[in-house]
């Protein structure tokens, strides 16, 4: 018995039900298992210098994760963000309260979010799930390209790309993702080439794209029904700093 299989644990279903894993991965099943939050993991969380590298919640997730072999680089977005809500509804319990503004009074107001009704986004019929590879023509180049969803790991090569951009004042995330995601290029897979193509890629082409990523991506849905100055509205679902770190337990 491990470590982590001394303290209790429970198993969960991922957003991507396991279909666009490497058939030999142990997240094919569609699940994974994660052990309950101690005080291990707050220090991660409180930690400074992890903080400022931006690499807490990723080494809280690669700490909680029982599953053999398997560490948040490896996870999809939707599914490491399904794992963040379950970890803190385990560790703290499902209400998450925050301080919104009404947009109309600029007042703010607290508001709690109940996080087990956050549902998963259902996955789209029309596109084959069964490998992390897509094809699509681009409507109006008619560009015929083949991209990927992004994982943890590709995740933190953007955020590393990014970061060197902005030194020499530039904004290139968009640029950046597109690199990252896409793989073949009217069946050309260098890089140089694919780098060349989405410098110059027409803004509808990317738009296009990047709806169409996140159409397809499994996730979980981080919207909710607010009610404010009288109106219910739908809001995003802030995480914090204390979406681990809860003020009350402080």
């Amino acid at each position: 018995m491990t470590e982590k299989q001394k303290f209790p644990s429970e198993v969960i279903d991922l957003p991507s039900q396991g279909k666009l894993y490497p058939e030999d991965s142990p997240l094919r099943s569609g699940k994974i298992e994660i052990k309950y939050m101690t005080a291990k993991e707050e220090d991660i969380l409180t930690s400074q210098n992890l903080l400022k590298k931006g690499i807490a919640i990723d080494r809280v997730l690669d700490s909680l994760i029982i599953t053999k072999g398997i560490k948040s680089d490896d996870l999809l977005i939707g599914d490491k963000n399904a794992i963040m809500i379950a970890a803190r509804i385990l560790a703290y319990g499902p209400e998450y309260t925050v301080e919104l503004t009404d947009p109309n009074t600029d007042e703010k107001f607290n508001h709690t979010f109940n996080l087990t009704d956050c549902p998963f986004k259902k996955l789209p019929e029309d596109v084959d799930l069964s490998l992390n590879e897509f094809d699509i023509e681009l409507p109006i180049s008619k560009v015929k390209i083949k991209f990927k969803l992004l994982t943890g790991r590709d995740e933190t090569l953007v955020a590393s790309e990014i970061k060197k951009s902005q030194k020499f004042g530039v904004s290139s995330e968009i640029t950046t993702r597109l690199r990252f995601s896409i793989i073949e290029v009217d069946g050309k897979t260098e890089s140089a080439i694919i780098n060349n193509f989405v410098n110059n890629m027409l803004s509808r082409d990317s738009l296009f794209l990047r709806q169409e990523m996140v159409r397809i991506m499994p996730d979980i849905d981080l919207k909710q029904e607010v009610e404010i100055g009288g109106d219910v509205v739908e809001a995003d679902i802030p995480l914090t700093t204390e979406f681990f770190w809860p003020k009350s337990i402080r």
